[in-house]
């Protein structure tokens, strides 16, 4: 089900289609881009492949297919391959194999499931069909070689079909279940790409639509990015409807047939001839391979085919080259092309090789052969062979290869053979320039030195000249030099502060200012500290700002506090208790008592006690015992007079009072609460008697459940009388349980006393057998309780009681208790519902407990979650901390005692802030908060060292695409333990055992807890939309379910063909049963297995069956499942398992056909079909629920349906029902009489009427009616709440303020119990959501994925709404995970609605996918360490944090990164920050560091930024006279540095753009970036290169013997080293000798000619040798960046959108025109806005420090005081605070915000400043209003 904005119409495009039958081949590809492929590109998800989407799954690689970016095109492609290419006459196979093996491996490395398959019908789309014969013929060849590469993999496996419709394909998709195919999209057609190129995008175009057509989901192969242990592509997603078929017109469908036939037709070429004859002698392939023999059968071929132009020398070389290749290592084989005049060049590549290369082709298919091919070694040897004319071969060869070569010869009849005249075709060898290493800039850091001692590395002195390519010349302005960096005295005003271009790179320069990372990132105004805690001094207020500040924090407090207590009130426990406070002393109170004398409190002696009591104590025994007694007399008359009211009730009536009683506390006393159940014992046999059919089984079924419910609850309070024994002993024996009466009864209590009712007789007192034969049960029971009473069994596993928790802790949770008393670190897997949540909550509480100053972190992965958590700590805990004072001494040796106030809790993140987060002890943040504080100099001295605890939950987040870097360097730099937890952790060994490498080095135990079993289990149903209803819907009153919600057991669905079983795919009890009678009926295991399996036999029958029986029951079922699924074939349902899964399939179901079923329903049939979806889980009892969607405008869609639906039944109703007619008239009556009313009302005042009939007058219907509100019939909304109408209004009124606004369609929703829920929505809009679910006013929610990480939202459904890339096997998890409230279900239910059931069958029987993960050690946490050292003072804490880092064994829990090649990388990074002069000599970081620090994520864009200020180019662009391009520029910059978002190339058509542009404000296409601010990147780009490629010389030189062999290949770990020579020949020698040497680089691609110079950081990330692992993503390469981005290269068009908003603010168009999903957009300008004010606020701290008298002061208008950052600071995000700063700055303080420049500040530099502010106060402007 898709609902997305962006999804293409294809059947109603094709009707409005004018598209002519004629149409040439190009033409129709411009209508298939247009109408189709170009949308359906906007509508792609760019993913992580494996992680985010696939995890463990299948998926195919396409082999042959498609134009240019296929797996074999991928590697033929290769711009540093040496093979099929026009201006290189080489054939470089070694070379290829090695990149399909290293793509390969790349696969694997991330876990990838892959098999590779080829379709023959598009095989010519290999070959380029239609260009020079040489590249036709080389690409067909390695085509066949690099495919027998393929088949010899035994790690690979390789499958070849005829098309989409080959029955093998089919057969395949049904054994295997591939998720998606990997291909290429084609890209778009350019000029001058040959002849065909629109013939071979139009195959390929309709190929990928046929794909998706059928149900497969597709990921574009070219542009796929291997990021650490990811894959990031896009997903176009399935599209398979089971209402259509999916087809092109006509005319698109015969010019693809006709472009097909053209391209086969080319395929073959003029040398069809020659391979049908070799093909059609050679009928069967030899069994074994001879060598010499295929060659002799390429020569015969070659000579017999080109007759008239054949060259016999050369065949002779070819041949011989062959045959010495075995002899030959990889290593002699890196070769440069020898040059050689225009005649050899033009006879090799227009004559020679391509025959040869056709003719070796035809021999190895028929022959199904393979041979190595080197020309260029071949080249070598030919000129060899020319220059050495009197050298025998035999010398020159060897005997081996002569002997061979001549038998060849003998046989071929070639001529004598005389290679003299071919020395003149040569010239002569250039010259190699080996490499030399950059000399490092020195660097001497105290800390990193230390670290460093192992890497040897040659550094130049200051003074030494070193040449480096093209340092950046600042930017001049019409011939001159620019002043804006020039480095003047000072004393001038016009005195520059910003750095200079033009200083020395080698040293530090004057100019250069060391920065103090102390002020706040988005706004320079606030200091991270306190002025009492060392932070600066604040500027004095005015009366005015004071009132002002006081009076906004005022409503501020008064709003968040409402909203924090409304919501902390809803909250539950894990028994579904509201949460009790508990008040917690401050430390600092308890120890001002230590010296009061303590009350002595006397306890009543529980046993004999050998001293005599006081006579005091006597008494007081006895006013006890008197007590207790009264409690037990007045409970026992209590209990009777409820019981003797309840006699008088039935039906209903008895059902409510009994649930009021539950509620009322005298029913936990043991003796109330035994006799209360005993009772409804007593009333249910009554019932069950009096019934109608009480001999039915669906009534014995009925009562037999209800009352062994009361028994087992009975036996759990401990309590019984005698006559409570009898009457519990009488049931089980009239159910036939008797077997269980001594392990059900407890035994009476020694103060027995007689029920106060008499109990129905069961058993006749003679034969004590039972009254009523109907009553017993009729099969065993164990059968019974795990038929019925699965939910209600016990599920401790192995609980005890613990003073430390107010519950019975399992065994597993009482291990996590004793790992947090010893301040151990911990990882806790364990499902949603296993009981988790108390960790957290025990380890707060045990830190506030200990102490006044510690501090527990707790880290969330979501802001709401971070809100979530914070009303829960205030729900639970309260400590009084005012008036703390801190003791600094450690600061500069002096003690600080001001006063701070200080809190229990407080909230961080990066939009807002709840309390002080550096003044309290349980702060709840988000990972990027975290890591920035940890990295934060002031905090390290102050802060960081109080941390005692770091809670990180949803812990599995760390492998995400984005953010999961930041999760890793919290680890990293943690200086405390840490706890985990997670439910949903793929292959948690792996993950644990790096963690707990990380815990021990920091000196931290470490423990491991997983628990795999959930508390409630989730029952599976799939509902069939695919059935119509019988009925339409009325109003739920007279709704009758449809009986559509088909029930799905756990092994019904492995028809998809599944090996194995995911681990955590687990049995309810009845799911055993069923499982045990379909092995039997269908006699699946032999009969002493079945008979040992046999439930009353596996079972001991003496005691109620446990959660942890029936868990060893279903190991046991499983174990014998698996030789089963191993010849399991769901195509042959004649298997043993194929019989088993047939009778456990849901029979409705089964009669679906399989492709109806298989495909998702169309939009209509989705939408029309909620109504009955919603209203089937109100009939069923299933609600609430939450119905999950991964797109935001998909479930806003739904709410609205629904709630228009309603609306209209509702609308209905009103005017046809004479009810309602009836209600209103009296209603209207009731109005009209509203004076007479209020005059009776004053008269009754004046004579003092009777209270009592005020209140009866007051109390009429009509005073509370209010017929505008949804009726109940027609509205979801809780109706058995306290919740009123009325409390929603006020609800809604206080969300007012709320920015955005909330729109109108979802306050009707809420009205009617229906909210939608995801990241786009307002937070108070959220909040209240989650508060009224919990409530249970809202019983239906639409979500993505925000309710799923740990939110408290429990539900007892959990409902998925169509399909999406999003929809994973993790995702599937977390989602699930909500249903089953603990507390409140023994039973969750999960619905899939409009989903494929394939999709189901995946999802559930889906492995989760090992955690990916990032390399965290980047350039920029290296500054920030350095940071963090210099501005601590190098504090005890940040140096044991760079220890700690760079002396780990392994830096990330995915990484092959050794520690010594990680500080060869971190050396290599100090010294490019040297050179970029971020850091001095000694590791101080200087002037921009904030820009580049304070960006940590958007890396290398803020390495880019420093550069353009630096050289001048902002500067130039900031000087323009038109201000407002200077800002238009400048937006640009900033657009093509920190918002590159690329543009789907199929949408950069021009007829697409042109019809998009036209309709649009929007300019869409990005205009390229200036050509100065290019240049200056291109230059940096450079010196970066020359950088790591001397790390990669240095450490590949002083590490090369530990370094794995390169010449091994990386996935077959085939060797090419040679065979060695008995005789070493001359040429061998000869081959060693010229052969390149390589450091750095590759053996495999130095056989392409390629040595240690890299063309890029990438090809020098991508082909370095094996052991050197070069992270690409690590290195802050700008080669992204200045990558041309004009409409030539269509892969490298950005989207306008940021720089499109800052023009003309319209969402409406960037949803439109740029194709940001509305949802995304406020995310997107959100990032941007916070970027520009981090660019604002460190130019702006620069400019102040060098202002005249600037270094210690702080502008005039500087924000509020510290009292501001020690209560609620913003509860709204950021521009609350920032309106707050301007309507103070405009009182006249001065400052910044005024129009004239500081003094000591530059022109250029204030002009800067003035754009940079005045853009982003424009682009604010825009992103503030935009929902208005």
């Amino acid at each position: 089900m898709d609902f997305e904005e962006f999804e293409v119409d294809i059947e109603r495009a094709i009707e409005n289609s004018d598209l002519s039958k004629s149409c040439t081949i190009t033409e129709t590809l411009d209508w298939v881009d247009s109408t189709w492929y170009a949308p359906e590109s906007r509508n792609a998800r760019w993913m992580d492949l494996i992680g985010d989407y696939a995890g463990a799954e299948p998926f195919v690689i396409d082999g042959t297919r498609l134009i240019c970016h296929s797996l074999l095109q991928v590697v033929l492609d290769d711009r540093l391959l040496a093979l099929a290419k026009d201006d290189d006459p080489s054939f470089q196979i070694i070379h290829a194999i090695y990149l399909l093996e290293h793509i390969l491996q790349n696969f694997r490395n991330r876990s990838a499931n892959f098999d590779i398959v080829f379709f023959d019908v598009n095989r010519h789309l290999v070959l380029r069909a239609g260009e020079s014969e040489f590249i036709v013929a080389s690409r067909a060849l390695a085509r066949r070689l690099l495919y027998k590469h393929l088949q010899s993999l035994d790690s690979v496996n390789t499958f070849t079909f005829t098309s989409l419709s080959d029955k093998n394909w089919l057969d395949y998709r049904v054994q295997v279940k591939p998720m998606f195919v990997m291909v290429n999209d084609g890209g778009t057609l350019k000029e001058g790409v040959g002849q065909f190129a629109a013939h071979q995008i139009l195959t390929q175009r309709l190929f990928i639509f046929d794909l998706l057509a059928s149900g497969l989901a597709m990921a574009p192969l070219q542009g796929a990015d291997f990021k650490d242990t990811k894959i990031l592509t896009f997903i176009f997603e399935s599209k398979l409807r089971s209402s259509r078929g999916g087809h092109f017109p006509n005319a698109v469908l015969s010019a693809g047939v006709a472009a097909r036939d053209i391209l086969t037709s080319h395929e073959q070429g003029p040398f069809d001839q020659v391979r049908s004859c070799v093909l059609g002698e050679a009928s069967v392939s030899p069994s074994f391979f001879d060598l010499c023999a295929t060659l002799k059968d390429v020569g015969l071929s070659y000579l017999s085919t080109f007759k008239s132009d054949t060259q016999p020398l050369l065949l002779a070389v070819f041949i011989i080259h062959v045959i010495l290749l075995k002899n030959v290592s990889v290593q002699d084989r890196a070769r440069r092309l020898p040059p050689m005049k225009p005649d050899l060049f033009t006879s090799l590549t227009k004559s020679f090789l391509p025959h040869i290369l056709r003719a070796t082709e035809a021999v190895i298919v028929a022959n199904d052969a393979s041979l190595d091919i080197d020309i260029r070694v071949f080249l070598c040897i030919l000129r060899y062979l020319s220059e050495h004319p009197a050298q025998s071969l035999t010398e020159v060869l060897g005997p081996n290869v002569v002997k061979d070569a001549d038998n060849i010869f003998s046989e071929l009849k070639l001529p004598h053979l005389d290679f003299s005249h071919l020395s003149i075709s040569f010239l002569p060898e250039d010259l190699y320039e080996i490499p030399i290493p950059l000399k490092l800039l020195p660097f001497s850091n105290p800390v990193f030195d230390e670290e460093l001692s192992a890497v040897r590395i040659v550094t130049e002195g200051i003074t030494e000249g070193v040449t480096r390519p093209n340092p950046v010349d600042p930017v001049a302005s019409g011939g001159e030099e620019s002043d804006e960096w020039d480095d003047s005295s000072t004393s001038d005003e016009s005195a520059v502060v910003l750095p200079s271009a033009r200083s020395s790179q080698n040293k530090t320069s004057k100019e250069d200012t060391h920065f103090f990372d102390t002020q706040h990132w988005h706004n320079n105004k606030k200091a991270i500290l306190p002025k009492p805690l060392g932070g600066e001094a604040t500027a004095p207020m005015t009366e005015w700002q004071r009132n002002r500040q006081r009076t906004w924090k005022l409503r501020s407090d008064q709003r968040f506090m409402k909203t924090l207590h409304d919501q902390a009130s809803t909250l539950t426990g894990a028994l579904g208790a509201v949460l009790e406070q508990v008040k917690i002393p401050s430390v600092a109170s308890l120890a001002n008592q230590r010296n009061v004398k303590p009350k002595v409190v006397h306890v009543r002696s529980s046993g004999k006690s050998t001293s005599k009591l006081s006579k005091a104590d006597a008494i007081r025994e006895q006013n006890i015992a008197k007590k207790e007694s009264k409690q037990v007399s007045e409970s026992a008359a209590w209990i009777a007079s409820r019981i003797q009211e309840m006699e008088t009730l039935d039906g209903a009536g008895l059902e409510k009072c009994l649930q009021v009683l539950a509620r009322n506390p005298r029913t936990k006393e043991a003796s109330v609460g035994a006799e209360l159940r005993v009772y409804r014992m007593h009333r249910l046999l009554r019932e069950w008697i009096q019934s109608a059919n009480p001999d039915s089984s669906a009534t014995r079924d009925k009562y037999s459940l209800l009352l062994m419910r009361l028994v087992k609850a009975v036996w759990e309070i401990g309590f019984s009388t005698k006559e409570m024994v009898n009457a519990i002993t009488s049931v089980l024996i009239t159910l036939g349980f008797s077997d269980y009466i001594d392990g059900l009864v407890v035994s009476g209590s020694a103060d027995d006393r007689p029920l106060t009712f008499r109990f129905v007789k069961l058993v006749k007192s003679k034969t004590k057998t039972a009254v009523y034969d109907f009553m017993r049960i009729q099969e065993h029971p164990i059968i019974w309780q795990l038929r019925l009473f699965g939910e209600f069994m016990d599920r401790s596993m192995d609980s005890q009681a613990d003073a430390r928790v107010t519950f019975k802790p399992d065994a597993w949770q009482r291990e996590v208790l004793d790992a947090v008393d010893q301040n151990m670190s911990l990882l806790v897997v364990a499902p949603t519902s296993a009981g988790k949540t108390f960790i957290s909550y025990y380890a707060m509480e045990k830190i506030l407990r200990g102490s006044d100053d510690g501090i527990l972190v707790y880290i969330a992965p979501t802001k709401a979650l971070v809100a979530q958590v914070a009303a829960e700590i205030y729900a639970r805990f309260s400590k009084d901390l005012n008036g703390r004072e801190y003791s600094c001494a450690h600061i500069q040796q002096v003690i600080i005692t001001d006063s701070i106030t200080g809190s229990c809790w407080a909230i961080h993140s990066r939009d807002y802030r709840v309390h002080d987060p550096q003044n309290c002890q349980i702060l709840v943040t988000v990972p990027e908060m975290l890591a920035i504080m940890l990295l934060s100099p002031p905090l390290a001295k102050i802060w960081t060292p109080r941390l005692k605890y770091v809670v990180l939950d949803e812990i599995h987040t760390i492998g995400q695409q984005e953010g999961g870097a930041v999760w890793e360097q919290i680890l990293l730099l943690c200086p405390c333990p840490i706890i985990g937890l997670s439910a949903t952790v793929g292959a948690p060994e792996k993950f644990n055992e790096w963690l707990e490498s990380v815990q021990k080095a920091g000196g931290f135990q470490h423990k491991f807890v997983h628990y795999p079993y959930r508390y409630s289990h989730l029952r599976k149903f799939y509902y069939n939309i695919h059935e119509k209803p019988r009925d339409a819907f009325q109003g739920l009153s007279t709704y009758k379910t449809t009986e559509r919600m088909r029930f799905l057991h756990p092994l019904s669905i492995l028809s998809s063909s599944a090996r194995s079983l995911p681990s955590d795919l687990a049995l309810e009890a009845v799911d055993t049963l069923h499982l045990y009678h379909a092995l039997s009926m269908c006699k699946a295991l032999q009969p002493s297995i079945l008979a040992a399996l046999d439930p009353a036999v596996f079972f001991s029958s003496s005691k109620l069956l446990q959660q942890k029986d029936v868990i060893q029951y279903e190991e046991a079922l499983k174990q014998h499942l698996v030789p089963l699924l191993s010849s399991f074939d769901s195509q042959d349902s004649g298997t043993p398992l194929s019989r088993v899964i047939i009778q456990l399939q849901d029979d409705d179901l089964s009669r679906i056909p399989d492709r109806v079923l298989n495909s998702a329903p169309s939009r209509v049939v989705s939408s029309d079909n909620i109504i009955h979806l919603v209203a089937d889980l109100h009939a069923q009892g299933d609600l609430p629920g939450i119905f999950f969607s991964f797109d935001r405008t998909d479930c806003e869609y739904m709410a609205k349906i629904l709630n228009r639906v309603l609306e209209i039944k509702e609308d209905k109703w009103r005017k046809t029902s004479p009810e309602w007619k009836r209600k209103m008239a009296q209603y209207e009556a009731y109005l009209q009489n509203a004076k007479e009313r209020e005059r009776q009302a004053a008269r009754a005042s004046k004579h003092k009427a009777d209270e009592e009939d005020k209140r009866a007058d007051t109390s009429e219907w009509q005073a509370s009616f209010r017929p505008d509100d949804p009726l109940p019939d027609f509205s979801f909304a809780g109706q058995n709440t306290s919740y009123t109408a009325s409390e929603l209004d006020e609800d809604i009124t206080h969300l007012g303020w709320r920015t955005p606004p909330i729109p109108e369609w979802a306050l009707k929703c809420l009205r009617r119990g229906i909210a939608v829920h995801h990241a786009g929505m307002n937070k108070g809009y959220r909040a209240i959501v989650e508060s009224l679910f919990r409530r249970g006013f809202v019983r239906v929610i639409f979500a993505t994925s925000t309710l799923a990480l740990g939110i408290n939202a429990p539900t007892k459904t959990s409902i998925f709404c169509g399909d999406s890339p999003f929809l994973t096997a993790l995702m599937y998890r977390q989602c699930a995970g909500r249903a089953g409230r603990r507390g409140y279900d023994t039973l969750g239910k999960v619905v899939f609605y409009a989903l494929p059931m394939s999709k189901v069958q995946r999802l559930v029987l889906s492995k989760l996918p090992s955690l990916s993960a990032s390399f965290p050690v980047t350039s920029t946490l290296v500054v920030r360490l350095f940071n963090l050292l210099e501005g601590s003072n190098y504090s005890t804490i940040a140096v044991a944090a760079v220890q700690r880092l760079f002396r780990l064994p392994q830096i990330s829990f995915d990484s092959e990164e050794g520690r010594y090649q990680l500080l060869h990388h971190l050396r290599f990074s100090i010294d490019y920050l040297r050179r970029a002069r971020l850091l001095d000599e000694q590791g101080k970081p200087l002037n921009l560091f904030g820009i580049a620090a304070r960006l940590y994520y958007t890396e290398p864009s803020n390495f880019a930024l420093v550069a353009l200020l630096r050289s001048g180019v902002i500067h130039k662009i900031c000087a323009q006279s038109d201000l407002k391009l200077a800002k238009r520029d400048f937006i640009l910059l900033m657009a093509h540095l920190f918002g590159r978002r690329y543009l789907p190339p199929a949408c950069m058509k021009e007829e697409y753009i042109t019809k998009v542009v036209k309709k649009s404000p929007s300019m869409v296409v990005l205009p390229p970036l200036s050509k100065i601010a290019r240049d200056v990147l291109i230059d940096q780009e450079r010196e970066i290169l020359q950088i790591f490629t001397g790390y990669a010389l240095t450490y590949g030189t002083q590490h090369q013997k530990d370094l794995e062999p390169d010449h091994i290949l990386p996935l077959s770990k085939r060797d090419i080293s040679g065979i060695a020579e008995d005789e070493p020949s001359l040429i061998c020698h000869h081959l060693h000798h010229t052969a390149i040497r390589v450091v750095a680089r590759s053996l495999f691609v130095a056989n392409s000619g390629h040595d240690d110079h890299f063309s890029s950081v990438r090809d020098l990330a991508q082909t370095a040798r094996r052991g050197l692992n070069l992270n690409e993503h690590t290195i802050p390469s700008f080669e992204g960046i200045t990558g041309r981005t004009n409409q030539d290269d269509r892969q490298h068009t950005l989207n306008a959108y940021l720089l499109d908003f800052y023009m003309h603010g319209q969402v409406a168009a960037l949803a439109a025109a740029n194709a940001i999903r509305r949802g995304d957009v406020w995310y997107v300008l959100e990032e941007f806005d916070l970027t520009l004010m981090t660019v604002r606020g460190v130019l702006e701290q620069l400019l102040q420090k060098g202002s005249v008298g600037g270094k210690d002061a702080t502008p005039g208008n500087a924000d509020l005081d510290e009292e501001a950052d020690s209560g609620y600071a913003s509860l709204e995000p950021v521009q609350w605070e920032d309106e707050e700063e301007e309507a103070s700055g405009k009182q006249g303080q001065g400052g910044w915000e005024s129009t004239q420049r500081p003094p000591g500040v530059s022109g250029a530099d204030w002009r800067v400043f003035e754009v940079v502010n005045g853009a982003l106060e424009e682009f604010h402007e825009k992103f503030k209003a935009m929902w208005a």
